[in-house]
């Protein structure tokens, strides 16, 4: 659907928002909730949290999951692929 990761992240609901809100000092949900309001109103979120897990993001708030969501995700995702396999 996106040709780059420029085309996804222009229309990205975060697009010209501070980064910092995205990365706060702790993933604390106080810390992580203004992040998450606008990633729940993202038309992109799904490519973002995409981008995130493929190329291992390992901080901040991408696609509404902070650091600790997405290692779990890719935890899952592997044990999954692992029992397939076998």
């Amino acid at each position: 659907m996106w040709e780059s990761d420029a085309d996804w992240r222009e229309a990205a609901a975060c697009s010209g928002v501070e980064s910092d809100i995205f990365f706060p000092a702790s993933e604390e949900e106080s810390a992580t909730q203004e992040a998450r309001a606008i990633c729940a109103e993202c038309p992109v979120r799904e490519a973002c949290l995409s981008y995130a897990l493929t190329t291992n993001q390992s901080a901040g708030v991408w696609g509404g999951m902070d650091a600790g969501e997405r290692r779990r995700m890719r935890r899952r995702l592997r044990d999954r692929e692992r029992r397939k396999a076998s």
